[in-house]
This record gives structure tokens, sequence and C-alpha cells, in this order.
């Protein structure tokens, strides 16, 4: 078997897990029925969370120079937006970029990591057994093959193959109203021209290339299925009703009509198989959610699928998967389900006075620090806690490590996610304590770095704390505030063997 693992497709999630899993020393294969990487970008947008994601892996210099950065966002179109600017982060903004790049940018990554990546191979089943995954495969020129791995994961979107063979439900809504977007070469290119759409509810932002994108509900097609194709007549035609001009929209280059069908898998793992991103999930775009959502999926799956294979992971770490994103998978479906049922009602004639009140009301507390603070951190995923996993663990437990910067002996690094570019476990002695190395080296230092801290930057969450275990994923696994002794060393070796498997 020269393949650890099959990671069907090869968009967003794919990708980055493929990275985590290679960056792990994992064999990775990925199948992708397309022949060339996706031209139009359906997601334009990395959300704080996976910009950290980018930075703790040393990726984000490759990403913001072909973005551009927005310190605040939607929720559910209302006028007052969500401000990122504020959060606990050094990344308090969204960056505007296309899907294409980020795509373009993490296969690049998984190129140099030595992930092999097979365009026009298209999974037709999935089936395993007790040792391992067997992918059929109709290929470009070869027919039909079995490809074989010790697992399989599937990222291949919402009618994932690989979720139907593995017999894992998919329940949820169907859909029930649709929007439509368009990018679009030629725009009224008269000053304030566009003003009139975005007052009407009209999303128009510009893209690279000199195209702009439009996004918009209609109240009289929303109701047409989303296999119906968008032609440029119905576009002009929508808008003109809508905000009373058709915005000389022309040279249409991608037109798409999309769905609030919303659907979490019934669990995100069946033995071998796992899934994650659209395969997992599927919602309305409501706040561009979704491609941040697989992409987080990936980052925590990597890590532990690769400890699985590697032979160190402690028992129950690969449930621990589902466990933690499928709680985070229902929670996104949730609020998607509510920004697209205020929308509808908006639209709905008996309903557009309520609803013009109910945002009128919601308005008003966005402009409550705390309540946009809350759904800031809940859209950003800056607020992702994980359970923990013992009782009365200290409260930093599950969040994520803040990135305070340090002066750390023997390393370069000035800050904590630096210390994380490689993906393992860093396991930091805030108190100064010369001879943590040492023990952690010898029994973890394949798997853990241990770097004692001589000074770091204040955080309110670090008051006390002598020592901390961040995951490769950027939360924390465990943290005592135990002085000094032999008591703290015996947390250390609980928490290294729970966490990072028994010592070598």
């Amino acid at each position: 078997m020269d393949t650890d693992v099959i990671v069907v497709g090869a968009g967003p999630t794919g990708l980055m897990l493929a990275c985590e899993l290679a960056l792990g020393g994992v064999r990775t294969r990925v199948l992708e029925r397309r022949t060339e990487p996706q031209r139009d970008s359906r997601a334009l947008s990395l959300h704080p969370r996976s910009v950290e994601l980018m930075d703790q892996r040393g990726l984000l210099d490759r990403f913001l120079p072909l973005g551009r950065t927005v310190p605040g966002w939607h929720f559910a179109g209302l006028r007052t937006q969500l401000d990122f600017s504020g959060l606990d982060s050094r990344h308090g903004y969204t960056l505007f970029l296309a899907q294409a790049r980020t795509e373009a940018i993490l296969e690049k990554r998984a190129h140099e990591l030595g992930v092999r990546i097979m365009r026009g191979h298209e999974t037709l089943a999935v089936s395993q057994d007790g040792d391992g995954v067997e992918v059929e495969v109709l290929g470009p020129g070869d027919g039909t093959t079995t490809m074989r791995a010790r697992y399989a994961v599937g990222c291949d979107g919402g009618r994932s193959v690989v979720r139907q063979d593995a017999g894992i439900d998919f329940p949820g809504t169907d859909e029930t109203l649709t929007g439509v977007l368009g990018d679009f070469a030629v725009v009224d290119p008269r000053p304030g021209a566009l003003d009139a759409a975005r007052a009407h509810g009209v999303i128009v932002a510009p893209l690279e290339g000199g195209r702009t994108r439009f996004v918009y509900l209609d109240p009289e097609r929303m109701r047409v299925p989303a296999r119906e194709p968008v032609t440029l007549e119905e576009f002009r035609t929508s808008l003109a009703r809508i905000c009373g001009s058709d915005c000389g929209v022309a040279e249409p280059r991608w037109l798409s009509r999309f769905g609030n069908a919303t659907r979490l898998a019934e669990s995100y793992r069946s033995r071998r198989v796992l899934l994650a991103g659209d395969a997992a999930h599927i919602h309305f775009p409501a706040a561009g959610q979704g491609l941040n959502t697989g992409l987080q999926d990936a980052m925590n799956l990597g890590w532990k699928l690769a400890a699985v294979v590697n032979g160190w992971a402690p028992q129950g770490l690969l449930d621990s998967y589902d466990e933690e994103r499928r709680p985070v998978g229902q929670s996104v479906t949730e609020n998607t389900e509510v920004q697209t049922l205020l929308a509808e009602l908006t639209m709905v004639g008996q309903y557009q006075r309520p609803a013009a009140a109910l945002r009128k009301l919601l308005d008003e507390l966005l402009g409550m620090a705390e309540v946009n603070r809350r759904l800031a951190d809940q859209v950003s995923a800056l607020g992702t806690v994980y359970p923990p996993v013992t009782p009365g663990a200290d409260p930093l437990v599950g969040r994520r490590m803040p990135d305070v910067g340090l002066t750390a002996t023997g390393s370069e690094a000035t800050r904590v996610y630096e210390l994380l570019h490689p993906g393992r476990f860093v396991l930091l002695g805030l108190s100064g304590d010369p001879v943590l190395e040492e023990p952690v080296d010898a029994g973890w230092g394949s798997r853990v770095r241990g770097v004692t801290v001589d000074k770091h930057d204040e955080h309110p969450d670090l008051d006390g704390v002598t020592e901390v275990l961040v995951r490769p994923d950027g939360h924390v696994a465990w943290a005592t505030r135990t002085p000094d002794g032999g008591a703290r060393i015996d947390e250390r070796v609980r928490a290294l063997t729970a966490w990072a498997g028994t010592a070598s």
C-alpha cells in the first residue's frame, strides 16, 4: 500500500487537508474529477480564524499580497456590520480573496510537501474493510482502476460519493429559495451608478481583473430551482426590477444560481472514512462561512489523522474530530438558516412590514458592543471553543491560544504562532522553568516542542498560567496554574500522554 490517505476533492478543504497530512509525514493522494483548477470563485473571503490558520503554518505572506483586508462584515445583510477589528486577534479582518486564488496557493504548497494531486480522476465508489479503504476511480486514458489506502476523506462537496458510499446520513432541509450571482467585465462606469443597487440589498463587489460581482435575491424569481441556468436577460431584468436599473452589466464571465438547501452529516466519521467541508455540511452562503468552515475542519482533522497513521495517537483522538467539529457545523448551519429566513421574510408581501421592523431591531442590537462581538466571534470563528476532555480543566483549555509576543530560550520565534509552523504540539513553560525542554525532547521530541518562555506579552487569559500545551491547530490542549514542583511535573506527563501519546 503506497498511500496512507486518499483525499477525494481538490477544493480548498481537500488541499488544506492534504497539506496538513503531508506536514505530518503522511503519504497523501488527492483525487479530483476536474482536469483543470476551478477558474470561477463562488467564495471570496477568508475570515479571521482562517487567516490565523495560514499564519500558524507560515503561509500568510502568500495570501495577504493577493487580497484586500476588510475590517467589518455583514450579518443577514443588515446595515450595521460586524466589527472584526476589535476582536482578540492580530488578524481582525476578512481577507477579500477569490477562492481560485486560495486553491492555487494551497495546491502549490501541497506540491512542495510531496502530495500527489491527480486531476481528471473521478471517484466512482468507496468501500472499506478492517485494514483499509478501496476507491474505484475513472481516470483519463486508463479506464477504471482501484486504489487502496489506510483511510479516505471525502472533501467532494454536497453530493459526496464518499459520504453516500460510507452510509452516512445527510439530514436537513431541501431548497426553498435561490439567489443569483454574476461576474461581469462591463458595468455602468458612472460615479455612484451602483449605489442604488447596494441600497436595495444587492451585493456589489469588485473582483480582480476589472470584473464586478453582483449577488441578489429577486422576490419574483427566488423560487426558481437552482438547476435552472441563469441568462444575461434574466439578470438585467431582475436588477431593473430590484433597483430601477440594470447597472449596465455586460460581458458576463460567470452566471450561477444557488439555493438554501441545508444539511449536516449525521457523523463526520464512519470507521476509516471521514468527511470534511461541504461533504459534511451545506447551507446558504450567508456571511461567507462555508469555505472557512471547511478549512477549519481540515486543520482539526489533519494532525489527528496523521497521528493515527503514524501510530502514536492516544485512544479516541480521531473520534474527537467529529465531537469537536460537528457542533461547529451545526452552529454554522443554524445561523445561516436564521439569516436566510430574515432575507426571505423581507421579500414576502405579508411579512415585509414586520420583517422590516425586525431588521431595524436587529440593527439596533448590533449597535451594542456585546451583541456585535458575540456574533462577530461566531462568524469569524474566533469564538470556537472545543469541549475539554477532562472535567475541571483550566478555563483556557479548548480555546484558541493567544498569539502573544514572547522571548524564548533557544528560539528565534517572536510569537506563539511562529512556533506552530511545523505542525507539532508546542509546550510553553511560562514560569521560566529551565528544565522543560529536556524531559519533553527525551519523551515526545518528534511530536512536541518544549519551549521555555523568558518573557511574554501580558494577556488576561494567561494570568497565573505556568505551562500550556498548544495543539498543532492552535487550540489549547492543557494548561496549568500549578507552581513549580513535582505536582506540576505529574500534570505535565499526564497531559502529554493524553494528547501526544506514550513517551518513546
